[in-house]
Protein backbone atom coordinates (compact mmCIF):
# COMPACT_ATOMS: atom_id res chain seq x y z
CA UNK A 1 0.00 0.00 0.00
CA UNK A 2 1.25 3.46 -0.74
CA UNK A 3 2.09 6.21 1.41
CA UNK A 4 -0.16 8.24 -0.12
CA UNK A 5 -3.17 5.99 0.03
CA UNK A 6 -2.39 4.96 3.91
CA UNK A 7 -3.03 8.88 4.29
CA UNK A 8 -6.47 9.16 2.30
CA UNK A 9 -7.45 5.73 3.91
CA UNK A 10 -7.13 7.22 7.09
CA UNK A 11 -9.26 10.43 6.49
CA UNK A 12 -12.92 10.41 7.54
CA UNK A 13 -15.52 11.84 4.80
CA UNK A 14 -17.59 13.73 7.47
CA UNK A 15 -20.27 16.56 7.72
CA UNK A 16 -17.86 19.35 7.17
CA UNK A 17 -16.27 17.41 3.89
CA UNK A 18 -19.94 16.39 2.42
CA UNK A 19 -20.56 20.32 2.88
CA UNK A 20 -17.07 21.32 1.59
CA UNK A 21 -17.78 18.76 -1.17
CA UNK A 22 -21.32 20.67 -2.21
CA UNK A 23 -19.39 23.80 -2.00
CA UNK A 24 -16.46 22.96 -4.41
CA UNK A 25 -19.83 20.88 -6.56
CA UNK A 26 -21.47 24.95 -6.85
CA UNK A 27 -18.14 26.80 -7.15
CA UNK A 28 -17.12 24.35 -10.23
CA UNK A 29 -20.58 24.91 -12.26
CA UNK A 30 -21.11 28.33 -11.18
CA UNK A 31 -17.31 29.01 -13.24
CA UNK A 32 -18.24 26.84 -16.19
CA UNK A 33 -21.57 28.65 -16.25
CA UNK A 34 -19.61 31.93 -16.73
CA UNK A 35 -17.08 30.33 -19.10
CA UNK A 36 -19.93 29.59 -21.49
CA UNK A 37 -21.19 33.13 -20.75
CA UNK A 38 -18.21 34.19 -21.78
CA UNK A 39 -18.33 32.90 -24.66
CA UNK A 40 -21.67 34.06 -25.50
CA UNK A 41 -20.56 37.31 -24.94
CA UNK A 42 -18.24 37.07 -27.76
CA UNK A 43 -20.65 35.71 -30.19
CA UNK A 44 -21.69 39.38 -31.54
CA UNK A 45 -24.09 39.14 -34.32
CA UNK A 46 -21.97 39.82 -37.21
CA UNK A 47 -21.56 38.22 -40.72
CA UNK A 48 -17.97 38.53 -40.11
CA UNK A 49 -17.35 36.65 -36.86
CA UNK A 50 -14.90 33.83 -36.86
CA UNK A 51 -17.82 31.54 -35.84
CA UNK A 52 -19.85 32.88 -38.57
CA UNK A 53 -16.91 32.36 -40.83
CA UNK A 54 -16.07 28.60 -39.56
CA UNK A 55 -19.88 27.40 -40.14
CA UNK A 56 -19.47 28.70 -43.76
CA UNK A 57 -16.63 26.63 -44.45
CA UNK A 58 -18.10 23.43 -42.99
CA UNK A 59 -21.41 24.22 -44.94
CA UNK A 60 -19.30 24.32 -47.90
CA UNK A 61 -16.93 21.29 -47.30
CA UNK A 62 -17.16 18.63 -50.08
CA UNK A 63 -15.44 15.71 -48.13
CA UNK A 64 -15.68 15.23 -44.17
CA UNK A 65 -15.08 17.10 -40.95
CA UNK A 66 -11.87 16.01 -39.38
CA UNK A 67 -11.69 16.69 -35.94
CA UNK A 68 -8.20 16.38 -33.48
CA UNK A 69 -6.92 17.05 -30.27
CA UNK A 70 -4.61 15.16 -27.79
CA UNK A 71 -5.85 14.59 -24.19
CA UNK A 72 -8.78 16.08 -22.61
CA UNK A 73 -9.66 18.00 -25.89
CA UNK A 74 -8.92 15.06 -27.92
CA UNK A 75 -12.05 13.59 -26.18
CA UNK A 76 -14.17 16.70 -26.60
CA UNK A 77 -13.50 16.51 -30.06
CA UNK A 78 -14.39 12.89 -30.42
CA UNK A 79 -17.56 14.48 -29.08
CA UNK A 80 -18.10 17.04 -31.18
CA UNK A 81 -16.70 14.99 -34.20
CA UNK A 82 -19.89 12.40 -32.91
CA UNK A 83 -22.45 15.12 -32.32
CA UNK A 84 -21.22 16.67 -35.97
CA UNK A 85 -22.28 13.25 -37.36
CA UNK A 86 -25.49 12.65 -36.52
CA UNK A 87 -26.57 15.72 -36.92
CA UNK A 88 -26.23 15.70 -41.03
CA UNK A 89 -22.45 16.82 -41.12
CA UNK A 90 -19.92 14.21 -42.03
CA UNK A 91 -17.29 13.94 -39.18
CA UNK A 92 -14.88 11.92 -37.77
CA UNK A 93 -12.18 12.00 -34.99
CA UNK A 94 -8.46 11.58 -35.96
CA UNK A 95 -6.21 10.92 -32.96
CA UNK A 96 -3.33 13.64 -33.81
CA UNK A 97 -0.54 11.09 -32.39
CA UNK A 98 -1.76 8.46 -34.78
CA UNK A 99 -2.24 10.65 -37.74
CA UNK A 100 1.26 11.38 -37.89
CA UNK A 101 1.88 7.52 -38.06
CA UNK A 102 -0.39 6.90 -41.04
CA UNK A 103 -3.70 8.17 -40.30
CA UNK A 104 -3.63 11.48 -42.14
CA UNK A 105 -3.73 9.78 -44.84
CA UNK A 106 -7.65 9.67 -44.47
CA UNK A 107 -7.95 13.70 -44.60
CA UNK A 108 -8.10 14.35 -48.44
CA UNK A 109 -8.09 18.47 -49.71
CA UNK A 110 -11.80 18.71 -50.05
CA UNK A 111 -12.03 17.95 -46.51
CA UNK A 112 -12.33 20.41 -43.40
CA UNK A 113 -9.68 20.08 -40.17
CA UNK A 114 -10.77 21.19 -37.12
CA UNK A 115 -8.14 20.86 -34.14
CA UNK A 116 -8.74 21.74 -30.52
CA UNK A 117 -5.77 22.56 -28.19
CA UNK A 118 -6.40 25.35 -24.64
CA UNK A 119 -2.68 26.15 -25.52
CA UNK A 120 -2.68 26.07 -29.34
CA UNK A 121 0.90 24.82 -29.05
CA UNK A 122 0.08 21.31 -29.09
CA UNK A 123 3.18 19.57 -30.34
CA UNK A 124 1.42 16.69 -31.89
CA UNK A 125 -0.84 19.06 -33.86
CA UNK A 126 1.51 21.40 -35.11
CA UNK A 127 3.38 18.68 -36.25
CA UNK A 128 0.25 17.60 -38.86
CA UNK A 129 -0.72 21.10 -39.28
CA UNK A 130 2.13 21.28 -42.42
CA UNK A 131 0.84 18.42 -44.09
CA UNK A 132 -2.87 19.81 -44.12
CA UNK A 133 -2.23 22.60 -45.22
CA UNK A 134 -0.36 21.46 -48.31
CA UNK A 135 -3.31 19.26 -49.14
CA UNK A 136 -5.27 22.24 -49.31
CA UNK A 137 -7.80 21.25 -47.02
CA UNK A 138 -9.40 23.88 -44.83
CA UNK A 139 -7.79 24.76 -41.35
CA UNK A 140 -10.47 25.72 -38.46
CA UNK A 141 -8.82 25.87 -34.66
CA UNK A 142 -9.95 26.22 -31.44
CA UNK A 143 -7.82 27.60 -28.85
CA UNK A 144 -7.27 29.32 -25.80
CA UNK A 145 -4.84 31.72 -27.09
CA UNK A 146 -5.28 34.16 -29.96
CA UNK A 147 -1.82 34.59 -30.40
CA UNK A 148 -0.77 30.85 -30.43
CA UNK A 149 0.79 29.37 -33.43
CA UNK A 150 -2.67 27.16 -34.29
CA UNK A 151 -4.32 30.11 -34.00
CA UNK A 152 -2.26 31.63 -36.31
CA UNK A 153 -1.99 28.82 -38.92
CA UNK A 154 -5.46 28.30 -39.05
CA UNK A 155 -7.94 29.65 -42.37
CA UNK A 156 -10.28 30.49 -39.28
CA UNK A 157 -9.83 30.85 -35.18
CA UNK A 158 -12.36 30.08 -32.61
CA UNK A 159 -11.40 31.86 -29.56
CA UNK A 160 -12.26 29.50 -26.40
CA UNK A 161 -10.29 31.22 -23.75
CA UNK A 162 -11.90 30.62 -20.38
CA UNK A 163 -10.69 33.49 -17.33
CA UNK A 164 -9.62 30.04 -15.19
CA UNK A 165 -10.22 26.45 -14.63
CA UNK A 166 -13.00 24.95 -12.08
CA UNK A 167 -10.09 23.01 -10.53
CA UNK A 168 -9.07 24.98 -7.34
CA UNK A 169 -5.29 24.04 -8.60
CA UNK A 170 -6.66 25.68 -11.49
CA UNK A 171 -4.55 23.05 -13.26
CA UNK A 172 -7.01 20.12 -14.45
CA UNK A 173 -9.20 21.64 -17.80
CA UNK A 174 -12.76 21.76 -16.54
CA UNK A 175 -14.11 25.07 -17.31
CA UNK A 176 -12.09 25.54 -20.54
CA UNK A 177 -13.01 22.00 -21.73
CA UNK A 178 -17.10 23.01 -21.09
CA UNK A 179 -16.32 25.90 -23.33
CA UNK A 180 -15.22 23.94 -25.92
CA UNK A 181 -17.64 20.88 -26.03
CA UNK A 182 -20.14 23.81 -25.66
CA UNK A 183 -18.92 26.12 -29.07
CA UNK A 184 -18.68 22.65 -30.47
CA UNK A 185 -22.67 21.71 -29.97
CA UNK A 186 -23.34 25.27 -31.14
CA UNK A 187 -21.74 24.96 -34.46
CA UNK A 188 -23.35 21.05 -34.56
CA UNK A 189 -26.67 23.03 -34.37
CA UNK A 190 -25.87 26.27 -37.06
CA UNK A 191 -24.81 23.23 -39.41
CA UNK A 192 -27.83 21.25 -38.96
CA UNK A 193 -30.51 24.31 -38.98
CA UNK A 194 -28.34 25.52 -42.02
CA UNK A 195 -29.13 22.12 -43.66
CA UNK A 196 -32.49 22.17 -42.74
CA UNK A 197 -31.65 19.09 -40.72
CA UNK A 198 -35.06 17.46 -39.94
CA UNK A 199 -36.58 14.96 -37.55
CA UNK A 200 -36.58 11.73 -40.20
CA UNK A 201 -32.97 13.16 -40.72
CA UNK A 202 -31.88 11.75 -37.75
CA UNK A 203 -33.83 9.11 -36.80
CA UNK A 204 -32.18 8.04 -40.15
CA UNK A 205 -28.73 8.42 -38.26
CA UNK A 206 -30.28 6.69 -35.19
CA UNK A 207 -32.16 3.59 -36.55
CA UNK A 208 -31.30 1.74 -33.36
CA UNK A 209 -32.62 4.86 -31.21
CA UNK A 210 -36.18 5.78 -29.19
CA UNK A 211 -36.19 8.55 -31.60
CA UNK A 212 -35.57 6.19 -34.85
CA UNK A 213 -38.31 3.83 -33.65
CA UNK A 214 -40.41 6.23 -33.66
CA UNK A 215 -39.90 7.95 -36.59
CA UNK A 216 -39.02 4.82 -38.54
CA UNK A 217 -41.70 2.39 -38.28
CA UNK A 218 -44.74 2.42 -40.04
CA UNK A 219 -48.03 0.46 -38.91
CA UNK A 220 -47.57 -1.98 -41.62
CA UNK A 221 -44.25 -2.99 -39.68
CA UNK A 222 -46.19 -4.53 -37.01
CA UNK A 223 -49.66 -5.01 -37.50
CA UNK A 224 -51.10 -8.14 -37.01
CA UNK A 225 -52.26 -9.59 -40.31
CA UNK A 226 -54.11 -12.43 -42.17
CA UNK A 227 -55.18 -15.37 -39.76
CA UNK A 228 -54.23 -13.54 -36.76
CA UNK A 229 -56.60 -10.21 -37.55
CA UNK A 230 -60.04 -10.80 -35.75
CA UNK A 231 -62.67 -10.48 -38.40
CA UNK A 232 -66.60 -11.94 -38.32
CA UNK A 233 -69.55 -11.22 -40.72
CA UNK A 234 -71.86 -8.93 -39.66
CA UNK A 235 -74.33 -11.35 -40.05
CA UNK A 236 -72.57 -13.89 -37.43
CA UNK A 237 -74.75 -14.19 -33.90
CA UNK A 238 -73.09 -12.72 -30.81
CA UNK A 239 -71.76 -16.32 -29.00
CA UNK A 240 -70.02 -17.02 -32.56
CA UNK A 241 -68.47 -13.22 -32.53
CA UNK A 242 -67.55 -13.83 -29.14
CA UNK A 243 -65.32 -17.28 -29.54
CA UNK A 244 -63.23 -14.89 -32.49
CA UNK A 245 -62.40 -12.68 -30.07
CA UNK A 246 -61.44 -15.18 -27.78
CA UNK A 247 -59.51 -17.30 -30.10
CA UNK A 248 -57.47 -13.86 -31.72
CA UNK A 249 -56.62 -12.82 -28.37
CA UNK A 250 -56.71 -9.12 -28.95
CA UNK A 251 -60.06 -8.30 -26.95
CA UNK A 252 -62.02 -7.47 -30.50
CA UNK A 253 -63.09 -8.49 -33.46
CA UNK A 254 -63.66 -6.59 -36.83
CA UNK A 255 -66.45 -6.92 -38.42
CA UNK A 256 -66.40 -6.35 -42.14
CA UNK A 257 -68.69 -7.29 -45.23
CA UNK A 258 -68.77 -10.25 -48.33
CA UNK A 259 -65.50 -7.95 -49.79
CA UNK A 260 -63.86 -7.27 -46.56
CA UNK A 261 -64.46 -3.96 -46.20
CA UNK A 262 -65.17 -2.95 -42.54
CA UNK A 263 -68.38 -2.17 -41.09
CA UNK A 264 -67.85 -2.39 -37.62
CA UNK A 265 -65.79 -3.15 -34.63
CA UNK A 266 -66.56 -4.87 -31.51
CA UNK A 267 -64.52 -4.93 -28.28
CA UNK A 268 -64.97 -6.76 -24.67
CA UNK A 269 -65.35 -2.94 -23.55
CA UNK A 270 -68.69 -3.95 -25.60
CA UNK A 271 -69.38 -6.95 -24.34
CA UNK A 272 -69.23 -5.71 -20.56
CA UNK A 273 -71.92 -3.26 -21.69
CA UNK A 274 -73.87 -5.75 -22.62
CA UNK A 275 -73.76 -7.39 -19.54
CA UNK A 276 -74.76 -4.98 -17.46
CA UNK A 277 -77.69 -4.21 -19.54
CA UNK A 278 -78.74 -8.00 -18.04
CA UNK A 279 -80.39 -8.90 -21.46
CA UNK A 280 -80.22 -12.36 -23.78
CA UNK A 281 -78.28 -11.90 -27.06
CA UNK A 282 -77.35 -15.20 -27.72
CA UNK A 283 -79.64 -14.91 -30.77
CA UNK A 284 -78.45 -11.78 -32.10
CA UNK A 285 -76.44 -11.08 -35.27
CA UNK A 286 -73.00 -9.21 -34.14
CA UNK A 287 -73.71 -6.30 -36.45
CA UNK A 288 -76.75 -5.25 -34.33
CA UNK A 289 -74.46 -4.25 -31.43
CA UNK A 290 -71.26 -3.54 -33.20
CA UNK A 291 -69.54 0.01 -33.31
CA UNK A 292 -70.33 0.84 -36.53
CA UNK A 293 -67.51 4.18 -36.49
CA UNK A 294 -64.74 2.54 -35.49
CA UNK A 295 -61.02 3.68 -35.60
CA UNK A 296 -59.07 2.93 -38.15
CA UNK A 297 -55.81 4.07 -39.52
CA UNK A 298 -53.82 3.67 -42.56
CA UNK A 299 -51.03 0.86 -43.03
CA UNK A 300 -48.46 3.57 -44.77
CA UNK A 301 -49.16 5.76 -41.44
CA UNK A 302 -46.30 6.22 -38.67
CA UNK A 303 -46.67 3.75 -35.91
CA UNK A 304 -46.19 6.49 -33.19
CA UNK A 305 -49.48 7.83 -35.08
CA UNK A 306 -51.42 4.86 -33.91
CA UNK A 307 -50.52 5.51 -30.42
CA UNK A 308 -51.41 9.32 -30.50
CA UNK A 309 -55.06 7.75 -31.72
CA UNK A 310 -55.38 4.94 -29.05
CA UNK A 311 -54.12 7.89 -25.95
CA UNK A 312 -56.44 10.30 -27.73
CA UNK A 313 -59.46 8.05 -27.44
CA UNK A 314 -58.50 5.87 -24.75
CA UNK A 315 -58.63 2.22 -26.63
CA UNK A 316 -56.33 -0.14 -27.04
CA UNK A 317 -56.49 -1.81 -30.23
CA UNK A 318 -57.23 -0.04 -33.58
CA UNK A 319 -58.05 -1.53 -37.27
CA UNK A 320 -55.91 -1.25 -39.85
CA UNK A 321 -57.65 -0.32 -43.62
CA UNK A 322 -56.48 0.58 -46.99
CA UNK A 323 -57.68 3.71 -48.68
CA UNK A 324 -61.37 1.82 -49.55
CA UNK A 325 -61.76 0.53 -46.10
CA UNK A 326 -61.03 -2.69 -46.33
CA UNK A 327 -59.09 -4.54 -43.72
CA UNK A 328 -55.32 -4.49 -43.70
CA UNK A 329 -54.75 -5.88 -40.25
CA UNK A 330 -54.99 -4.74 -36.83
CA UNK A 331 -53.08 -3.23 -33.69
CA UNK A 332 -53.02 -4.27 -30.07
CA UNK A 333 -51.21 -1.62 -27.88
CA UNK A 334 -48.87 -4.31 -27.05
CA UNK A 335 -47.68 -4.71 -30.45
CA UNK A 336 -46.58 -1.37 -30.21
CA UNK A 337 -45.00 -1.68 -26.91
CA UNK A 338 -42.83 -4.54 -28.24
CA UNK A 339 -41.74 -2.73 -31.08
CA UNK A 340 -40.83 -0.35 -27.82
CA UNK A 341 -42.60 2.86 -30.51
CA UNK A 342 -43.76 3.37 -26.90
Amino acid sequence: MSVTHEKNSSQHFDNAAALRALQLAQQTLRIEAEAIHGLLARLTVDANHPFARATELLFHCRGRVVVSGMGKSGHIARKIAATLASTGTPALFVHPAEAAHGDLGMVTEADVMIVISNSGESEELLSIVPVIKRLGAKLISMTGRPESSLAKLADVHLDVAVEKEACPLNLAPTASTTATLALGDALAVALLDARGFREEDFARSHPGGALGRRLLTHVRDIMRTGDDVPAVSGDLLLPAALLEVTRKGMAMTAIVDNARQVIGIFTDGDLRRLIERGMDYSKTPVRDVMNAKPRTISPDQLAVEAVELMETYRINQVLVTEADGTLAGALHIHDLTRAKVI
